[in-house]
């Protein structure tokens, strides 16, 4: 069975696991890189890294159009709920949530959370497990780099790793290219680079040891398994 890894843009992406369809962070709205808008995005599941609004996105919309369960962290549930999300599966870093495809496991990210003022939690990376197809992904979020992500790597083994490269706000590409080499997931994505002007436009230096790198562009597939 394969698993198809769709870039939504910026930091977002929509995996097909046949069965189940899971979207993080699908920022589309305002994005001014996204080619698809909240209404073509059909998934029953949303987890979210962190709660500003170029992660958290069109989540409301895309939850409610869909009848999608979303797994973020607490506060994050909580505002969702606030908004006629009926759905919501609150968690934590070190935390791990059972789910139809497999599992949602939270780590720790380095950054900040919040939306329109309101605290939305600790900031997260999020590890999605497919257990059907023995996939799994990590999505870094927005993070600085951090060495226990070699234990992340290590604990849960990622097939591929979206890591952020765009500077200013999360790593740049030569701080992505460590931690890409800490994880040790055989394929990156880079992302969170060129979205504005104020991200890096250049990524030549994201170039870890031994890894493939896929850059992606909005609405390209990676196909694992």
């Amino acid at each position: 069975m394969t698993v198809d890894i769709t870039f939504l843009g910026h930091s977002g992406f929509v995996i097909d696991a046949g069965m189940h369809r899971l979207a993080i962070d699908p920022f589309l709205t305002g994005n001014p890189v996204a080619t698809l808008e909240p209404d073509d995005i059909r998934v029953d599941s949303i987890a979210l890294t962190h709660g500003h609004a170029d992660h958290l996105g069109d989540t409301p919309a895309i939850a409610k159009a869909c009848d999608a369960t979303v797994y973020a962290a607490f506060e994050i549930c909580e505002y969702l709920s606030s908004q006629g999300v009926g759905k919501v599966e609150p968690g934590n870093p070190g935390g791990k949530i059972a789910t139809p495809f497999g599992y949602v496991a939270f780590t720790q990210a380095i950054h900040s959370s919040s939306y329109e003022g309101r605290y939305m939690g600790m900031p997260c990376g999020v590890v999605a497990h497919f257990a059907e197809a023995g996939v799994t992904v990590y999505h870094c979020g927005d993070t600085a780099l951090f060495s226990d992500m070699k234990l992340i790597g290590e604990i849960y083994k990622p097939d591929v790793a979206m890591i952020p490269v765009g500077d200013r706000f999360t790593m740049g590409p030569e701080l992505g290219s460590k931690a890409a080499e800490l994880i040790g997931a055989p394929v990156v994505i880079p992302i969170h680079y060129k979205t504005w002007p104020v991200l890096a436009q250049d990524i030549s230096a994201f170039a870890p040891k031994g890894i493939e790198v896929r850059a992606m562009i909005p609405c390209q597939t990676l196909v694992l398994g």
